[in-house]
């Protein structure tokens, strides 16, 4: 979808209208209740969104910054249970995929991409053993390359990340806790890539500052609801929900490849 100005042009933003404007920050404040619940999916649902109103060349540096917030809020209101000693070989991992991602930004096909994101969340969340490969420091290099990486064309990998979290969490606000922070890292790189590469959307500000106010009152609600889910409950609701989401990755791939031929 192009937007022009017969989209509308909301406080000066080329295909943003009142209606629109306020859909995105329900949106944000609905994926970031999720997210803090689940520690994952939001970034999938609001992606998926604000796709309706958004360009691809656009949709994922705006998506980025309002995740960034997301993340930073999700983060920062678990921060006790941080497991700090694998944010170092994350960030290790996180500059490589930045730099290597942001070089060859226009160069991979979308389809393929989303299929190796959809098989790799199916895969670890029905053998969680994979996501537990090899010693820890080296094993988060390896996640914090992939997920920034595939984030720099995709977006939406917090999923991903949260894959190989759980296993490792021993308990739900641990695994809440390392999303927050470390996607935090994985989308600060990325905007620096993106900047580097000379993507502008300055204009989108007063939309962009909105949806993260909008992501902290979620976060903010989702962590009160959160308190009250048993354990058990948690863990068996998080497998399904990875599971949906790597099936509808695989589909959007399979279809972006019949699309394609």
């Amino acid at each position: 979808m192009e937007m022009s100005p017969a989209d509308g042009q909301f406080l000066g933003m080329v295909g943003v209208n009142v209606w629109s404007f306020i859909g995105l920050n329900a949106s944000a404040l609905f994926s970031a209740f999720v997210a803090s619940i689940a520690g994952t999916a939001g970034g999938l649902i609001l992606i998926g969104l604000m796709a309706l109103v958004f360009p691809p060349a656009l949709l994922i540096p705006v998506h980025t910054i309002v995740q960034l917030g997301a993340a930073v809020s999700l983060g920062t209101s678990r921060w006790r249970y941080m497991l700090w000693d694998k944010l170092p070989p994350f960030v290790v991992g996180t500059v490589i995929g930045a730099t290597i991602g942001g070089q060859i930004f226009i160069g991979l096909s979308e389809s393929v991409l989303l299929f190796i994101l959809g098989v790799s969340i199916l895969s670890l969340s029905w053998v969680p053993k994979l996501a537990q490969f090899g010693p820890e420091k080296g094993r988060f290099v390896f996640v914090g390359f992939v997920v920034t990486f595939l984030g720099v064309f995709i977006s939406a990998t917090g999923t991903l990340l949260a894959a190989f979290t759980a296993p490792v969490a021993p308990d739900r606000r641990n695994h809440i806790a390392m999303v927050g922070m470390l996607m935090s890292i994985v989308h600060i790189a990325k905007l620096i890539a993106f900047g580097l590469l000379g993507v502008s959307f300055g204009s989108y500000v007063p939309l962009i500052a909105t949806m993260i106010v909008m992501s902290f009152l979620g976060t903010w609600v989702g962590k009160h609801a959160m308190d009250r889910i048993p354990e058990r409950v948690f863990r068996t609701g998080f497998q399904v929900l990875l599971t949906l989401l790597g099936f509808r990755l695989v589909w959007l791939a399979a279809d972006a490849s019949f699309n394609l031929n």
